[in-house]
């Protein structure tokens, strides 16, 4: 079982992370529209898939603003979802009343099992249900080609190494 630590306490994590070259699980997020979000309809795209404990926290709010601004560079076969616990109407106030446009957000409010099956749930402590902070670089072809886990809670991942997996 892996582990990461909110302010220096241990959490458990449920489930599997997947593994560089590992074929991405599936998901079946919902949008801000209320549509679902899956690898389907992200097929053939490139995907980094952005996973955050909750939006209304200050790292996850900067995090999704610093992955907005740097998707902007991208490109048209790149979408960057942000995936988190949240209801969609509050990833919704939030990305409007910040102008993001950039990125796509995510609700598990129909998929409770997409931590889970991503490895990143957070299964005992204060945060137990949400999930960890994650980041995934997935191909257009639904391999993993970039997989890391934040291991404190409360900082920010390697923008730099997941955006450069892109590129491979």
């Amino acid at each position: 079982m892996a582990q990461v630590t909110l302010r220096g306490n241990p959490c458990n994590l449920a489930g599997s992370m997947p593994k560089v070259g590992d074929t991405a699980p599936d998901f079946n997020l919902t949008g801000v529209d209320l549509a679902p979000i899956t690898k389907q309809t992200l097929a053939g795209k490139k995907k980094v898939i952005v996973v955050v404990p909750s939006i209304d926290t200050p790292v996850c709010q900067v995090e999704t603003r610093h992955f907005n601004e740097r998707a902007t560079a991208l490109g048209d076969d790149v979408v960057v979802l942000i995936a988190s616990a949240d209801l969609p109407f509050a990833m919704t106030r939030f990305c409007a009343a910040e102008g993001l446009a950039n990125v796509k957000t995510g609700s598990d409010l129909r998929d409770r099992d997409f931590g889970k099956r991503w490895g990143v749930a957070i299964a005992d402590g204060p945060l137990a249900g949400l999930t960890a902070r994650a980041v995934f670089v997935v191909d257009a072809n639904d391999k993993i080609t970039y997989s890391e886990l934040v291991p404190e809670i409360g900082q920010e991942p390697n923008y730099d190494a997941a955006l450069a997996a892109l590129k491979k």
